[in-house]
């Protein structure tokens, strides 16, 4: 993976951290949006770092691919959109 790994890291650590957060604020019974707030936080996250990692492999290893790999590549990021949307 050529994305920004020390930064992808850190942030996947901070959601992390978000997520046990949002596990003792559903055992403390805190107010619910509270915890929808947080979910919301934690996602932002985690679509921040799919969002570099899929152009990370656009821009490496689609943009290099060859051939059948090629097909093939574009075929793997077209199944990511149709998830995505």
């Amino acid at each position: 993976m050529t994305a920004n790994r020390e930064k992808n890291e850190r942030l996947l650590k901070t959601a992390r951290g978000q997520i046990d957060g949002i596990l003792k604020m559903i055992e403390e019974n805190r107010y619910c949006i509270e915890i929808s707030n947080q979910i919301m936080a934690c996602q932002a996250i985690l679509s921040k770092v799919n969002k570099d990692v899929l152009n990370a492999h656009l821009c490496n290893c689609v943009l290099h691919s060859t051939g059948d790999d090629s097909k093939e590549k574009l075929q793997e990021i077209s199944a990511i959109l149709d998830k995505l949307l």
